[in-house]
């Protein structure tokens, strides 16, 4: 059903919003004693306001027992990354032993790379897209180096197209299928940062496993934006932040994932650290490392308990909601978002090219825009007037509305300022 783009028509699709309710479980940023239009929850998502009562716990603990909240907390800090596991495997599609909260995304990536990109006689190559997040292609870079290969002839990158901004899947698989002798890893970002394409990581991940290559994923923006079977989709690893639609807080804990089949096999290469050998001796402090035979081997140290404290007041909210129907809201409050951009385009006078793919099934809860020659002025104006938004270079404009806090009145409000801001 289409939503009509006014006030009273964003106001009626809020009203039958049944996740409605969950805007107010978050705190916004103020702008003149109002709340601002907040569509930035694809670089930090809001804070959660159970996060500061779950931290204040911790610390109320820490004070209390002292070393001994490592038994005696409420959650006792010893076994904490544990309380992340249930919520995770559900957010990816995954088994519980097959993920584990800890470090922070780039060191995630590394880790799983030192496990599962072994580079041997032809198979050297690493397949990504191009104009991944640049992280990503350092941590690439920096690991063929390691290796002691070449990135300019080592990693195949496949471009996005210069009309669309965007990489058709066909050109991904036809890609894997030319080099399948050459090909050690596959890693790609499951949701772009800087167009949303959400790529089919299921035809993808079968493709690279057919041309016998381990194939990665860097969920950084999917985790918590779009349904993911990980387990079911047989990919061997994947690693996401939480600071973006998990709502850990800046710098917040990051996950990973580790299909089963990976599991118990004291072969791998990993870096090791303590918090990743055999919980039953861990204490006893051996001299040789036995993995944990779950996702749990790849930790190095004990938890961070008060970094982890945030994502666990958000997570309580996902587990409530549920991915099923944060996604069907994110369907409609894209689409309603995209109706009112081509609106405000068309009315304004101004070209505002959409470079998000046009297909709901094919983003996530983004949609970025490109305005030539205005861009920049127009993200001034309606960052002055509470729209708190993302730039990125040349002209773009990342537009996020995150279905458990952003409401249909939200992107309503938003195109009315586009198309006055357009036309100054």
């Amino acid at each position: 059903m289409t939503i009509p783009n006014t006030m009273e028509g964003a106001r009626q699709a809020d009203a039958a919003d049944p996740l409605a309710s969950y805007r107010e479980q978050f705190l916004f940023p103020q702008n003149d004693a109002e709340k601002v239009l907040y569509f930035t929850g694809n670089s930090l998502g809001l804070q959660a306001r159970r996060a500061r009562t779950i931290l204040m716990e911790e610390l109320d603990d820490w004070a209390r027992w002292g070393v001994d909240g490592h038994l005696e907390a409420e959650r006792p800090w010893l076994a904490y990354h544990e309380n992340f596991s249930a919520a995770l495997a559900r957010i990816v599609g995954a088994k519980e032993s097959e993920v584990v909260a800890m470090n922070g995304l780039t060191t995630n990536l590394h880790l799983m790379m030192v496990s599962f990109y072994r580079p041997q006689g032809k198979r050297t190559k690493i397949l990504c897209e191009g104009k991944a997040f640049p992280s990503d292609q350092y941590a690439l870079h920096s690991q063929l180096r390691f290796h002691g290969l070449d990135p300019a002839e080592h990693l195949i990158e496949i471009m996005p197209d210069p009309e669309t901004e965007l990489i058709e899947e066909d050109r991904i698989i036809e890609a894997i299928d030319a080099h399948r002798d050459e090909l050690a890893l596959v890693m790609i970002g499951g949701v772009n940062y800087y167009t949303g394409q959400w790529f089919d990581m299921e035809r993808i991940t079968d493709a690279g496993k057919r041309a016998g290559a381990m194939v990665g994923w860097d969920l950084a923006h999917a985790a918590g934006n779009v349904p993911l079977e990980l387990h079911k989709w047989n990919v061997d690893f994947a690693a996401w932040c939480g600071y973006k639609y998990l709502n850990s807080g800046p710098g917040g804990v990051s996950g990973v994932f580790v299909h089963e089949k990976h599991h118990g096999k004291a072969d791998i290469p990993r870096f090791e650290g303590w918090w990743g050998h055999n919980k039953e001796d861990r204490f006893q402090m051996p001299d040789r490392f036995v993995p944990i035979s779950t996702a749990e081997a790849w930790q190095l140290s004990n938890a961070p308990v008060m970094a982890m404290a945030p994502l666990l007041a958000s997570l309580e909210l996902y587990e409530e909601v549920g991915m099923t129907a944060l996604r069907e809201k994110s369907l409609k409050l894209t689409a309603y978002l995209q109706a009112v951009i081509e609106d405000a385009s068309r009315e304004s006078g101004q070209n505002i090219r959409i470079i998000t793919p046009k297909d709901a099934k094919r983003r996530g809860c983004q949609i970025s825009i490109s305005v030539p020659g205005k861009g920049k002025a127009a993200f001034k104006k309606l960052s002055e007037a509470g729209v708190i938004a993302d730039w990125r270079e040349p002209d773009v404009i990342r537009l996020a509305p995150v279905p458990l806090y952003n409401s249909f009145e939200d992107v309503y409000r938003f195109g009315q300022l586009l198309k006055e801001h357009l036309r100054d």
